[in-house]
This record gives structure tokens, C-alpha cells and sequence, in this order.
């Protein structure tokens, strides 16, 4: 007898320049849809970031034989926000990426947070990325930032990393299973 397949749909949002598109792209087990397209505004380019999400991202990845996890990121611009009312709909569990290098991408976490907190019932995780470079902050300070919401854990997350954004799916999967 065949189990029945369980769909789940994660919400996957931060501040822009998070990683969030890295993440989609790297643990999707599908083509991603994305929908980048060059930065406009010369302040917001960088040697490593040409590019911005402006609508969705979104992949698709099988956690055994009968869950399939499709993933929705948000634009990171104040002025794409209202896809995250659209994209929002139907979440079973979100991921807030938090830049470990900008304290603007924190306090982005946190609102984004209680945004979800305000909207939904369900489990969220932080996950934070850049701890590899020089000007990052600590999991540990992050963590006392972030603290206000005791009950939303705070992973590492490497994006560019296929085993560490499972680490990091799993984690939020088992928070919603139980």
C-alpha cells in the first residue's frame, strides 16, 4: 500500500543580499524558477551581487519517500514586499536568512518574524549566513539579538552548501511535524 505524499509549502525570506536565491538554487532538486534580474540601483550592486529577485524563487526537493517540500522566496527590496502577502499564502513553516555581516539584515529578521508571528501558527527558523567572512558577527551575538522570540532557533546556514540547507530544512520540518 502506498503512503500517502505529504506536500509542505516553506516560506524562505530575509533582508536582501541574504542568500536566499543561493539557497533555492542549491537545495533544489528541480530547474528553480527564478525571476532575477540585474540591480538598478549602483548603491545596492557589489562585486558579488549583480543580481535581484523582483517576484519569486522557487524550487522543489523530495525528503524521502513521501514529502515534497516546495520552497518560496521573497524578494529582499522594500518595494517588491508585497509579494509576501502572495507568496505567504498556504505556508507551512518559514525560513528568516539573516546576513551575519549587516545589522540592517537583523532587525529585517526580526520584523520579519513577528510579521509571520502576527499572520500564522507556524514554526519558524533563523538561519544565518556569511559567518565565514571577516566582518561577521558571531552565531552567538546574533543569537542575543534575535532573542526576543525564545522559541525561534537560530542555525548556521551556509547557502551555496546542498548537505547544509538540508541540515536546516530538516530542522524546521521536524518542528512542524511535532
Amino acid at each position: 500500500m502506498a503512503k500517502d505524499k505529504k506536500v509542505f509549502k516553506i516560506l524562505i525570506t530575509g533582508s536582501f543580499g541574504s542568500g536566499k536565491t543561493t539557497f533555492v538554487k542549491n537545495i533544489s532538486e528541480i530547474d528553480p524558477l527564478l525571476t532575477e534580474t540585474n540591480i538598478s540601483r549602483p548603491e545596492n550592486r557589489s562585486e558579488d551581487k549583480q543580481t535581484t529577485t523582483v517576484a519569486i524563487d522557487m524550487g522543489k526537493l523530495k525528503v524521502g519517500d513521501d514529502v515534497e517540500v516546495y520552497l518560496f522566496s521573497t524578494p529582499g527590496q522594500e518595494r517588491f514586499d508585497f509579494m509576501f502577502d502572495i507568496l505567504s499564502k498556504g505556508i507551512l513553516g518559514a525560513i528568516i536568512l539573516v546576513d551575519a555581516t549587516s545589522n540592517e539584515s537583523i532587525e529585517v529578521a526580526e520584523n520579519l518574524a513577528k510579521k509571520i508571528r502576527e499572520r500564522f501558527d507556524i514554526p519558524i527558523l533563523y538561519a544565518v549566513t556569511k559567518l565565514d567572512l571577516p566582518n561577521a558577527k558571531s552565531l552567538e551575538e546574533i543569537k542575543a539579538f534575535l532573542s526576543t522570540m525564545e522559541d525561534i532557533p537560530v542555525e548556521p546556514l551556509n547557502p551555496m552548501d546542498k548537505e547544509s540547507g538540508k541540515e536546516v530544512l530538516v530542522k524546521l520540518l521536524s518542528k512542524i511535524f511535532s
